[in-house]
């Protein structure tokens, strides 16, 4: 690994993605999710090794990003930043934006390295365990994942399972992954492999997001003034050392669980700062401990994630999603031949998210100010721009306009699921498991002869199915009033 990163060609593309990653971030309305869908085919003629770098040094700097207009300009970038703003916003407007920047950015540091030392310790025992899984332990562990949709994004239960539901509905078409039988391509040939996935992920992510914000009201940008040090002495720390472990320790753990990601991470963390603080009072009005729990925790969020996308090839993220079609598209198989097989691809994903977050560090403390300034691009130059990206994204997948007609009509469908606050994240989840699914609950069925008495006479698989029954009923109960 550390030979690896000696090589001037790799850094350059860890210091590209990253600056990227922090500068999309940091532009409301643009997401890392975005970013890399569109840039997956540009990696399509580089090296596997490079273009993971690329992409993978492009997640740590977005999560990270989404802090400079979060705390300068009360807009989060992203939304694990929404919980930033609460706190970074009022400490900017009274004078101390450096102060502020400075907790963000230090405490991203913190949380990104908790991650990757948990990412480079626990994804390869993680991968040897899981070969002990048949394909009914990876079918009850798909099941699993989604049941825990229930409780993705802000949305209520019922809302997060139908958006799932609506993602693996969206997977059907296509060709059956046991029989080789075409289901549901009303008689077209373009819709013989399905839906793929970039298109869609470019639709729903990128046009949607367009649609929402040339549909919706523009809110006003406030500024903040002052010019004091980004910089913060040791002393501070000591004193956040607490919450940072307990912060960081939250965002690795929900990073982990499918389908979750940063903004729930963020929250989780910042009311558990709240709760063990001295001074609960304190946070929505400029906490530096509500800034160093929210931002810990979401760039924690990021190796976390990382570690069921390469032990067991299930993504933990929206963007994790994105990064599994990388790894398909290049030919390497996530999971726990991915270690045997491609050492080198796993060696590459570890030590970037290692050097992202040492560069992203440096970067944002020097240059956080500047690339805020990118707020204010006006939509008429920003939207066409995107929107041609997109295009052209989604065609170059396979020289196909109907890639294109997939993209824009997704496009639509995000809008109106964004409209309806259906979650994004757990159709995209759903679109990506239920293949998955399918075809280990096939390879089983073909095994047992028919049977699905494995599902509960198979220990790892009944515990997982348990688990999953056990999560929906907890949620039920404890959303009973939830609107």
């Amino acid at each position: 690994m550390i030979e690896l990163f000696t090589d001037p060609w790799i850094l350059g593309l860890v210091l590209l993605g990253t600056i990227l990653g922090i500068t999309v971030g940091a532009v409301p309305g643009l997401t890392g999710t975005m970013l890399i869908a569109l840039s997956l085919p540009l990696t399509f003629s580089m090296e596997p090794v490079a273009g993971l770098v690329l992409l993978v040094a492009m997640y740590v700097g977005a999560v990270s990003g989404g802090l400079i207009s979060a705390t300068l300009l009360r807009m989060p970038g992203t939304p694990a930043a929404v919980m930033t703003t609460l706190d970074g916003y009022p400490m900017a407007s009274s004078g101390r934006p450096g102060r502020a920047l400075g907790l963000g950015v230090g405490a991203s540091l913190f949380g990104g390295l908790i991650s990757w030392l948990a990412l480079w310790q626990l994804s390869e025992p993680m991968a040897d365990w899981s070969t002990k899984l048949g394909p009914w332990e990876l079918f009850s562990l798909v099941v699993l994942a989604l049941a825990l949709l229930a409780g993705v994004g802000d949305s209520t239960r019922a809302r997060g399972l139908l958006a799932g539901s609506l993602g693996v509905l969206v997977a059907m078409p296509g060709m059956h992954p046991a029989t080789g039988e075409l289901r549901w391509t009303l008689g077209m040939t373009s819709m013989n492999e399905g839906f793929r996935l970039i298109p869609v992920l470019i639709g729903m992510f990128a046009i949607g997001k367009i649609l929402e914000d040339l549909t919706g009201k523009e809110g006003e940008v406030e500024k903040v003034s002052g010019k004091d040090s980004a910089w913060i002495p040791f002393g501070v720390w000591k004193k956040q050392l607490i919450n940072l472990f307990r912060s960081s320790g939250i965002g690795t753990l929900i990073g982990v669980l499918p389908g979750v990601g940063a903004n729930i991470g963020s929250l989780a963390a910042y009311m558990a700062a709240k709760r063990a603080s001295r001074q609960p009072d304190e946070f929505g009005k400029g906490s530096e401990e509500g800034i160093v729990a929210s931002e810990s925790a979401n760039n924690a969020t990021v190796g976390g994630a990382l570690i069921p996308l390469i032990a067991l090839g299930v993504p933990g993220s929206v963007i994790g999603a994105v990064l599994l079609g990388a790894l398909i598209v290049h030919g390497l198989q996530p999971g726990p031949l991915l270690f045997r097989q491609n050492p080198e691809a796993v060696h590459a994903i570890i030590g970037t998210v290692l050097m992202a977050n040492v560069l992203m560090f440096l970067v944002m403390l020097g240059f956080a100010r500047w690339i805020a300034k990118l707020s204010f691009v006006p939509k008429k130059i920003l939207f066409p721009l995107v929107a041609g990206c997109c295009i052209w994204g989604a065609y170059a997948l396979n020289g196909l306009w109907f890639d294109v007609v997939v993209m824009l009509v997704f496009g639509l469908v995000g809008w109106r699921m964004e409209k309806a606050k259906l979650p994004l994240a757990a159709f995209v989840i759903g679109f990506v498991l239920a293949p998955v699914a399918e075809e280990n609950l096939c390879a089983g069925l073909m095994a047992s002869g028919g049977s699905y008495l494995p599902l509960l006479t198979r220990p790892i698989s009944l515990c997982f199915l348990i688990t999953a029954v056990v999560l929906l009923l907890w949620k039920k109960k404890g959303s009973a009033n939830t609107p």
